[in-house]
């Protein structure tokens, strides 16, 4: 273990300090598709009894009309966010009449392209924005790509704690600067340790054969209606999903912060000859907000992102660079098709013991070597993952996956151990034997349970996912809600559609100066 790990945790070990980990705040977002009880994709507007989806703040829509999100308030404990994330749940049953949440990651079979709805947020200007984003999207990745859904894991340590450390350590700078690159480095972990994840917990070994349009590919046809991969962790992750060309020169440099909001800040502002051929418009309608690599930062595709709070009207890297770094969205994970919500506690507890060893471990910068090892590393567990003997490069060196995985939990270890004693119990040390078990033994991986399950039933991707989504909806219809905490959703959803008819009704300024100043916003920071 490094020596500046040993003098963190020592450190954080300290009676003083410990209560300072049960300060960490943890929020969900959970995309699912709603679908039609015979497994296609609901084409029915997003139902009215679940609020707008543009004022909403638990309640949304991802890409896609039947695209739902959930999203959690952050709290202390990952219990609460998951109890919180339990009574969206059943709320959102309360109000879906015969239709499903797609239990899995990647889609139901889906229609033609053209016939995927895009979700729609209104008549006003920042509601439109949304959209002719979401038709930019349509534009520029297809539509059947922007179907599939994951779970975002927020994450933060505990603001206190940066102070401590950064005394400890004699950094010399503000308080700010040094959280923000306590951050980038627990991404550059994040970036080199993240395959770990995917092995773990990636649930996307199979795919409904519609899904790649005939495009060609490399998979196995398991059935008439399923493709795959045999070792695959997480499809949903490979080059299958989303992918695209214009990003694929934009690698920003987790180096410092300023590297970081820059690169996505040129890619805002660098048009990209392919989309600029198509333009803004077609005949007098909007299609994309601007011809650049990016319409907005949000669009870079990244499997984690510091993240900072905005105030109203401000874009995330204008927030990133007045205020610095909050906290970590962790955007990899696949829904556990076998979970109600698509993750628990167990997965949970791991993740906070893992995002604290990327946080308190060394980091050193990321070198153009180091940088396509880790990208390689991924791809390789995601399609592969569970293949004996799989070697990974670490150091220039090959290291067999099982190895090094067992390495790394050993390591991560003392971080659960540490969570226990400041919250009290063994539950952080049980989620790591939990994950050794699966290193052991790949079977008990949810990719491995996702084909046997297949298998016994003698199921397509799209049955076994229907039968999975039906059992979900029935735990979750099982047990409404108590009448006040009912009342409660209804009365949060209400109120978000009278905040939306107040926004269209006192909308001042047209449209295309608002997209103009927007734009210009992002074009006014300066580092």
């Amino acid at each position: 273990m490094s020596e500046l790990l040993n003098r963190r945790l020592a450190l954080l070990g300290e009676r003083a300090n410990l209560s300072l980990l049960e300060q960490c705040l943890h929020g969900i977002e959970r995309e699912c598709l709603r679908v039609t009880s015979e497994g296609r994709l609901a084409q029915t507007p997003h139902p009215e009894a679940l609020g707008s989806a543009l004022t909403n703040e638990q309640i949304t829509t991802d890409y896609s009309e039947s695209l739902l999100e959930f999203i959690t308030p952050a709290l202390p404990d990952p219990a609460d966010t998951l109890a919180s994330l339990d009574k969206i749940h059943r709320f959102a049953y309360s109000k879906l009449g015969s239709e499903y949440l797609w239990s899995p990651s990647m889609p139901c079979p889906l229609p033609a392209e053209e016939d995927i709805p895009i979700a729609y947020y209104g008549t006003s200007n920042i509601g439109q924005l949304k959209y002719v984003y979401r038709k930019g999207l349509a534009l520029r990745y297809g539509k059947t790509m922007q179907c599939i859904a994951g779970i975002h894991y927020n994450f933060s340590l505990p603001e206190k704690l940066w102070p401590l450390l950064k005394e400890a350590e004699g950094f010399v700078g503000t308080d700010r600067d040094f959280q923000s690159s306590s951050y980038i480095a627990l991404i550059r972990n994040f970036r080199r340790y993240s395959w770990l994840l995917m092995y773990l917990f990636g649930a996307s070994p199979a795919l409904d054969a519609g899904f790649l349009r005939g495009r060609s590919h490399q998979l196995e046809q398991l059935d008439p209606d399923t493709l795959y991969l045999p070792y695959a962790t997480s499809l949903r992750m490979s080059d299958l999903g989303y992918q695209s060309n214009a990003q694929a020169g934009l690698t920003p440099c987790y180096n410092d912060l300023a590297s970081y909001t820059d690169s996505l800040r040129k890619a805002v502002a660098t048009p990209y000859p392919p989309y600029v051929e198509v333009g803004t418009h077609q005949d007098g309608e909007w299609v994309q907000l601007n011809t650049n690599i990016l319409q907005i930062e949000n669009e870079y595709y990244s499997n984690i992102r510091p993240k900072r709070v905005t105030y109203t009207g401000e874009r995330p890297i204008q927030a990133l660079v007045a205020r610095g770094i909050q906290y970590v969205e962790v955007r990899c994970l696949d829904i556990n098709p076998f979970l109600p919500m698509g993750i628990d506690l167990t997965e949970s507890r791991f993740l906070d013991a893992f995002l604290l060893y990327c946080a308190l471990n060394d980091s050193p910068l990321l070198t153009n070597n180091s940088c396509g090892n880790a990208t390689s590393n991924f791809l390789s567990v995601v399609k592969e993952g569970r293949r004996l003997g799989l070697q990974l490069q670490r150091d220039g060196q090959p290291v067999e996956l099982k190895v090094w995985a067992a390495e790394l939990l050993e390591q991560i270890a003392p971080l659960a151990a540490l969570l226990d004693q400041s919250h009290g119990g063994d539950a952080h040390s049980k989620a790591l034997d939990t994950q050794l078990a699966k290193v052991k033994d790949p079977s008990l991986t949810p990719s491995a349970q996702v084909l046997a399950a297949m298998a016994e039933h003698k199921e397509s991707f799209a049955q076994f996912s229907l039968r999975q989504s039906q059992a979900h909806a029935e735990f979750f219809r099982s047990e409404p809600l108590k009448p006040e905490e009912q009342a409660k959703f209804e009365e949060v959803a209400r109120s978000s559609l009278a905040a939306q008819a107040e926004l269209e009704q006192n909308e001042v300024g047209d449209f295309d100066v608002f997209v103009g100043s927007y734009q210009a916003s992002i074009l006014a920071i300066s580092n």
